[in-house]
């Protein structure tokens, strides 16, 4: 079996605070996975966000998995034949995947303002998603005179219902059959920010298919990104890897974990004495909640 067909997963963490039990358990389930498929990890740090992303949290998040015994055959700190991989060394694979989306239609410029988008009867769709753009811009056709994405946001047109298929169904290797509606269930949504940083949307898709990733395991709050890359996955010829998203660990209010959830950080936890064994099972327990 050649590096590229082989069972290629990926744990891909934002370096914009500590990692919790959470991502402990996300990333021990593709550990395992890998094993059982005879595959390899690969780690990608994800520092796109430029207001958040610190240098010791991309370290801390190195150390910390090594700690719990997870371990990566690619990534920055090991290099590898697909890197690099640090996304903020990786532009010039994203603007390539914006002109080719550009010079395809897929894609349109959109100068609305938060303020517009508040103000907008569709938004915001969920507490924790992207709100449902109005289309104020969707009609613009100027695309092609831009020769750069800086100073305007980049929008992918979904399919709206004149004719398209608006359907994204998956199969989920852990929930089963997901289908959601493009322009019900979510709108025309960001590839590239008026800050000249690609979208998160649009960076994973990109890396996803250059690093040969063919199995993503992560957390259930992503199922409607899924939908979203897919239609980017189609708009730029790429091939749509496997997806296991996993049931999220809560605080003991119920709420999924964040990164300011600190008391729950794999590093306090360390510096608690528990052990890696004392980690994972807390991060297993069917009813976890704060310690």
């Amino acid at each position: 079996m050649t590096l590229s067909s082989a069972s290629r997963g990926r744990l891909a963490p934002s370096p914009t605070g500590l990692l919790h039990i959470g991502h402990a358990r996300t990333f021990w389930i593709a550990r395992q996975r890998a094993i059982e498929h005879d595959g390899i990890l690969i780690l990608r740090n994800e520092d796109l966000d430029p207001q958040r992303s610190r240098p010791e949290y991309a370290r801390a998040m190195i150390e910390d998995l090594r700690w719990l015994e997870i371990q990566w055959s690619e990534g920055p700190d090991c290099g590898g034949a697909y890197g690099p991989y640090t996304q903020s060394e990786r532009r010039e694979h994203y603007l390539d995947a914006w002109r080719r989306l550009r010079d395809g239609g897929f894609i349109y410029p959109c100068t609305c303002s938060r303020k517009d988008l508040a103000q907008a009867a569709s938004a915001p769709n969920d507490s924790d998603d992207e709100p449902i753009y109005p289309g104020r811009c969707r009609e613009r056709n100027d695309a092609a005179s831009f020769q750069d994405p800086a100073g305007v946001n980049w929008r992918l047109r979904v399919p709206d219902g004149k004719g398209e298929n608006k359907a994204v169904t998956f199969t989920d290797l852990n929930l089963g059959e997901r289908h959601f509606v493009a322009s019900r269930d979510f709108g025309d949504f960001l590839v590239w920010r008026r800050d000249d940083v690609p979208s998160y949307q649009l960076a994973v898709v990109v890396d996803d298919a250059a690093m040969r990733i063919t199995e993503v395991v992560r957390g259930e709050d992503l199922l409607k990104s899924t939908a979203r890359q897919i239609l980017l996955q189609r708009a730029l010829g790429l091939i749509t890897p496997e997806y296991f998203h996993c049931e999220l660990v809560r605080d003991a209010t119920g709420v999924r974990l964040a990164k300011r959830s600190d008391a729950l950080s794999i590093r306090r936890m360390r510096e608690r004495g528990m052990s890696p064994q004392a980690v994972l099972d807390e991060a297993f327990r069917p009813d976890t909640k704060a310690l």
